[in-house]
C-alpha cells in the first residue's frame, strides 16, 4: 500500500514514516498543502494521512479540494485539534476518519487497515493469479495453501504484479509504485529484488511466473506466455 503524509512537522513526519516502512507501506511525505495537492494528483495513494495546520492549505481545504475532483482515496485527518466541532468540520469535509495527536502507533496502523477495509469499491483485499494467492490485509502470499517467506519489499512487489498480472512493467514503473518515487533510476535495485521474488515463486510454484522483458521491464505470466513476451520485447 502507498501512504501520502501531509505533515510540516518533520518529526512527526519522521515517526509515522519510520513506522509505516518499517510494516511494508510505500510512503511519500508533504510537508505542505500545495505540495500535498500536488502528490495526490500526480500519484495513486491508499490513504492519505493528513494534518489540519498546515502551510500554505490547511487540511480541511485539501479534503475538500479532492472530494469535489471526485478521488475517493480514504483520508484520515491526524491534529491536535481534537473538539467536536473540529472533528465535525474535518469529516464534513470529506475525511474519513480523525485520529487525535498525540496518538498510539499501533491504533494508527489499526484505523489504516480499517479504512483499507472499506476504502474505495475498486480496491481488491485478495488477489490470485495462477497458484499465487495475495492476502492485502493480512499481508501473506500463499501459495497450495503454503505462506510464502517474504520481506516486505518482496511482498510489495508481488502485489503490484498481481495487480497488473500480463502486462509489461517497465523497471521506471516499479520504482516510482514500490520505491520511494525519487530513487535513482540509475540503480540496478529493481533487478535484485525481482530476481529474489523470481527465485522465491519457482521454487514456490515450480515454474517461472515473473518473465522479463528485455530493454523494457518485466511481466507476471505463466511459463507457456514466455515467447510472447520475449517476441514483445525484440
Amino acid at each position: 500500500m502507498k501512504v501520502l503524509i501531509v505533515e510540516d512537522d518533520r518529526k512527526v513526519a519522521g515517526f509515522i514514516e519510520q513506522g509505516l516502512k518499517e510494516e511494508g507501506y510505500v510512503v511519500d511525505i508533504a510537508a505542505d498543502g500545495e505540495e500535498a495537492t500536488t502528490l495526490a494528483h500526480v500519484y495513486e495513494y491508499d490513504i492519505i494521512l493528513l494534518d489540519v495546520v498546515l502551510p500554505k492549505k490547511n487540511g480541511f481545504q485539501i479534503a475538500m479540494e479532492l472530494r469535489r475532483e471526485g478521488r475517493n482515496t480514504p483520508i484520515m485527518m491526524l491534529t491536535s485539534r481534537d473538539a467536536v466541532e473540529d472533528i465535525v468540520r474535518g469529516l464534513d469535509a470529506g475525511a474519513d476518519d480523525y485520529l487525535a495527536k498525540p496518538f498510539r502507533f499501533d491504533e494508527l496502523l489499526a484505523r489504516i487497515r480499517a479504512l483499507a477495509r472499506r476504502g474505495g469499491a475498486e480496491r481488491l483485499e485478495v488477489l490470485r493469479y495462477g497458484p499465487l494467492t495475495l492476502d492485502r490485509l493480512r499481508h501473506i502470499v500463499v501459495v497450495d495453501d503454503r505462506p510464502m517467506d517474504l520481506t516486505p519489499k518482496e511482498f510489495q512487489i508481488i502485489e503490484f504484479f498481481l495487480l497488473h498480472p500480463e502486462q509489461v512493467i517497465r523497471r521506471t514503473t516499479l520504482l516510482e509504485k514500490v520505491w520511494d518515487m525519487h530513487f535513482d533510476p540509475e540503480s540496478n535495485v529493481v533487478d535484485v529484488h525481482v530476481g529474489n521474488v523470481r527465485r522465491k515463486l519457482r521454487k514456490a510454484v515450480g515454474e517461472n511466473l515473473i518473465q522479463t522483458v528485455r530493454g523494457v521491464g518485466f511481466s507476471l505470466r505463466r511459463e507457456r506466455g514466455a515467447e510472447v513476451v520475449d517476441a514483445v520485447a525484440s
